[in-house]
């Protein structure tokens, strides 16, 4: 007999539904295996799926795991936040003011302000200088020159990005990138936005090249972009960042320091509700 298990699909930082990155996400899967999350996962063909279980950890309110449609991540930033949204809407109640989800990383921090949701950006796995090497290569991802790319840095909290900034909003979406040239790396890249129309701070794109795809809205790079711009000096305590808006898409991420903490937060919503038959 096949299980029964409800199964919602979320748009995460957007204000209005299909603007921002959808994720799918399944309650209770507690008894699903390993191979189920991952064939379900290909089979929504999203960037990211997850499903919520049961904590192990004490101080945990709930536990997720996170799949691509190739593998299981240890932590992504809108698979957090989807999820936190669908385990709250499903009559969860956190131990305390802030909600704790355990994932791979370890435990992740989430606080409600109004109908917004942000979680604390986790430890950075590796940071510092990007080789020499590791810029032409991305620069050759990017088909623009190296010398465009003013400033960098290791960036990763998980699935892996080195960032690089350009100097201009256009230039950055202006590019077409050349996928196998990444050579697998995953690029995040960040342009300040100037001029009297802007709408944010600054315009993010993210190409993830072992899936050979652009991500429309993410929670993971935007986290690591402010841990290296804000103690660069790059960018303010208290910013915001559009993404995906080469791809049709308007997500808006909100950056804020307080303390040594940073937090990513955005609007999560509900766009469709049902039952899994697995």
């Amino acid at each position: 007999m096949p299980q029964t298990l409800k199964f919602q699909q979320v748009d995460v930082f957007s204000s209005t539904p299909t603007e921002g990155n959808p994720l799918a996400v399944v309650g209770a899967a507690d008894d699903m295996t390993d191979a189920q999350m991952a064939a379900f996962a290909r089979w929504t063909n999203l960037s990211e799926t997850t499903f919520l279980m049961r904590p192990t950890h004490p101080d945990a309110d709930y536990r997720v795991r996170i799949f691509t449609t190739t593998r299981e991540l240890p932590f992504a930033g809108h698979p957090t936040l989807g999820s936190c949204f669908v385990w709250l809407d499903n009559g969860g109640v956190p131990k305390g003011e802030e909600i704790v989800q355990e994932c791979g990383a370890g435990l992740v921090r989430i606080r409600r302000d109004g109908s917004r949701l942000a979680f604390s950006a986790p430890p950075l796995l590796r940071s510092g200088p990007v080789e020499t090497e590791t810029l032409q290569t991305i620069a050759a991802g990017l088909r623009i020159p190296v010398e465009q790319i003013v400033a960098s840095q290791w960036a990763d909290n998980g699935p892996g990005w080195v960032a690089v900034m350009l100097a201009d909003r256009d230039a950055l979406l202006a590019i077409r990138p050349d996928y196998t040239a990444f050579k697998g790396l995953n690029v995040g890249v960040v342009a300040p936005w100037t001029g009297a129309d802007k709408e944010a701070d600054f315009e993010v794109r993210a190409f993830t090249g072992d899936l050979g795809a652009e991500d429309p809205v993410t929670g993971s790079l935007n986290a690591s972009l402010a841990q290296w711009l804000i103690p660069a000096g790059l960018a303010p305590s208290i910013y915001t960042a559009r993404q995906g808006t080469a791809m049709g898409h308007r997500g808006r991420i909100n950056i804020k320091q307080v303390g040594e903490q940073i937090w990513i937060g955005g609007d999560v919503q509900q766009c469709i509700e049902g039952k899994l038959m697995i």
